[in-house]
């Protein structure tokens, strides 16, 4: 009986972010890394710089995490455990503002998103941002403000590649007036095909999708269901089966599963190595419609 092997992100295939900045598709999330409600320290620090420590072992070379996670906090661990980055790439977000445990509020003037990108560049410790994303279109202040000052933060050498986050397409088609749109972060899982036509767009135009919350399956995990049945079958967990799914859905995706343990993030990572049959991939489609 052969040994197990390691776990490595590669196996989930490469991505070029914006064309030049090579990525393994599966990355990881950075927002579980904090307390309770996205906000504060998280309840084991020690734990929790065990699981970033042993994200670059493991083949995982795309982190996203955002200002608003903690806030500052999660950006602050992975500079204290990862820095200076050595082959990996760091990707943040500004443009939300936090007043307490799950409370999000957009804020997209022009002055607040460049104190976001200086601020994140100096709690990540670098001189330019990989691939920095507005979290979200501020609807109190026009979108084409927000896009020139995020054009001028690009040109200014501040950021390298340039995100967005819950948007639709017309929305990415005004921002390409502005700047090329690297990587598009919508809610996109197993259960939520909402974001399907912005997916579809990405994938025509070479977009990096980005599905958050994407080990999310529903009532497709309950006993008994397709979803269940194919990861019993393939000694898989279901969320292991989801992130197959998801990477065999569209070569543009690239999926980001958080989590604060070391023992997670193996699972999660070992989905990389899961090949569905064209069968079960479908069976899978057609169960969430």
């Amino acid at each position: 009986m052969s040994a197990p092997t390691t776990p490595d992100a590669s196996a989930s295939g490469q991505f070029l972010l914006g064309g030049d900045l090579a990525v393994n598709r599966l990355g990881f999330g950075a927002m579980r890394i904090v307390g309770k409600g996205i906000w504060g320290a998280p309840e084991d620090p020690a734990k929790v710089r065990a699981t970033l420590a042993r994200l670059p072992e493991l083949g995982v070379n795309f982190i996203d995490t955002a200002d608003s996670y903690g806030p500052y906090i999660s950006e602050e661990l992975i500079r204290e455990v990862l820095h200076p980055y050595t082959g990996q790439v760091i990707a943040t977000k500004s443009g939300l503002t936090r007043h307490g445990p799950d409370i999000w509020a957009p804020v997209g003037r022009p002055e607040y998103l460049r104190q976001g990108v200086l601020m994140s560049l100096r709690r990540l410790g670098v001189e330019q941002i990989d691939l920095w994303q507005l979290h979200r279109i501020d609807p109190k202040v026009p979108r084409d403000e927000q896009f020139d000052a995020i054009r001028q933060f690009q040109a200014e050498g501040l950021i390298r590649h340039v995100g967005l986050s819950e948007v639709k397409v017309e929305d990415i088609r005004a921002a390409r007036d502005y700047f090329s749109v690297a990587t598009v972060q919508n809610l996109y899982n197993l259960a939520n095909r909402q974001s399907e036509a912005v997916l579809d767009y990405c994938e025509a135009e070479g977009i990096g999708f980005i599905p958050w919350f994407p080990l999310a399956a529903g009532k497709l995990a309950a006993p008994g269901s397709v979803l269940e049945t194919i990861a019993r079958r393939l000694g898989a967990s279901n969320g292991q089966i989801a992130l197959a799914w998801l990477l065999q859905r569209s070569p543009v995706i690239l999926p980001i599963p958080g989590t604060g343990s070391v023992g997670h993030l193996e699972e999660n990572v070992a989905a990389a190595g899961i090949r569905l049959s064209p069968e079960d991939a479908q069976a899978l489609a057609e169960a969430a419609v």
